[in-house]
């Protein structure tokens, strides 16, 4: 079996829920806005999402529960519970934009990239998204919308500076907001939650740390994919490396603000493929304690598998 590394993309989370209840292990389960899918779950059990690749960059449509090998801390689980597929899910995105002085050039790039996404992968009455500009602060006065012109709309009038006229970026404080009050209530097992995140990484304002961010981000199951902007920022910035290790820890990836535009939509459909079909496992974990410590996940499948997008692990409940 190959053996998945653990900065890949998984949606792994524990419902702090009492009961629990499942659709059929094999038949794949479609989410409709009129009637969303809620899953239910015992405190003890883990919900595990992940979404697999073949060599060719195409999804796996026919993985079997017998194929997949999970660890949970380095130990096979006390049980699987349920292995089955769900398409076509509902997405929750937030929308974070860099609008500090370092982006002045690059800016509108990262808006025509937000507005593709907006106009052309955003569905009216099903998927929900907020669109954030920040720099030294966030903008907090944002509002979730099921309307793709109006996210547009407020994508449009992103400028910059517009947040403070302090110099600085704050991305990990912004981060952190997001996954701790933006997207705190939205439930994993009903969409598909993740930021999108333009910026050149460079985090030079805030108090947050890279960890505290991390943490929020895996306690709300939100996936980071990032578009990487040219900034004005010097050649040894650790801007690039910030926006990996975002990515990596919470199961997403960089990508180039500066592609094609025939590139650019093929990683906005990725990121739609990605978050809306995954397979979900429920287990018991074989030592779980309710500490809140964090449990590293790994996930080995055949060889027709080349790539899960799957990320470290996740918290369990105290």
């Amino acid at each position: 079996m190959r053996s998945c590394s653990l900065t890949w993309s998984i949606a792994a989370y524990v419902l702090l829920l009492c009961t629990w209840h499942t659709c059929a292990q094999t038949a794949p389960s479609e989410d409709r806005s009129q009637n969303p899918y809620t899953l239910k779950v015992s405190v003890d059990e883990v919900v595990l999402t992940f979404h697999v690749l073949d060599s060719h960059g195409l999804p796996v449509n026919d993985l079997k529960g017998n194929e997949v090998r999970l660890l949970d801390n380095g130990s096979l689980p006390r049980r699987i519970v349920s292995f089955d597929s769900v398409v076509n899910r509902p997405i929750r995105a937030a929308i974070l934009i860099d609008t500090s002085g370092s982006m002045q050039q690059a800016l509108p790039v990262s808006k025509r990239i937000a507005q593709r996404f907006a106009e052309r992968i955003f569905r009216q009455g099903s998927d929900q998204a907020i669109a954030i500009d920040f720099a030294y602060a966030a903008n907090t006065a944002s509002q979730w919308t099921g309307d793709p012109s109006s996210l547009s709309q407020t994508i449009q009038n992103v400028h910059l500076g517009a947040m403070s006229s302090l110099r600085g970026t704050a991305i990990f404080s912004a981060i952190f907001r997001a996954c701790a009050y933006d997207l705190k209530n939205a439930d994993p097992s009903a969409t598909g939650n993740f930021i999108l995140l333009f910026s050149d990484g460079e985090d030079n304002a805030g108090l947050t740390s890279l960890e505290s961010a991390l943490r929020a981000c895996q306690h709300s199951n939100t996936v980071i994919y990032a578009f990487r902007v040219r900034s004005s920022v010097s050649p040894d910035s650790t801007g690039p490396k910030t926006l990996a290790d975002l990515a990596a820890n919470t199961g997403g990836r960089v990508f180039q603000a500066d592609e094609t535009p025939d590139a650019i939509w093929n990683d906005l459909k990725m990121i739609e493929s990605a978050m809306r079909n995954q397979y979900r496992l429920i287990y018991t974990p074989a030592n779980l304690k309710h500490d809140g410590a964090f449990h590293a996940i790994e996930l080995q499948m055949p060889d027709r598998v080349d790539r899960v997008e799957v990320r470290s692990g996740y918290f369990a409940s105290r």
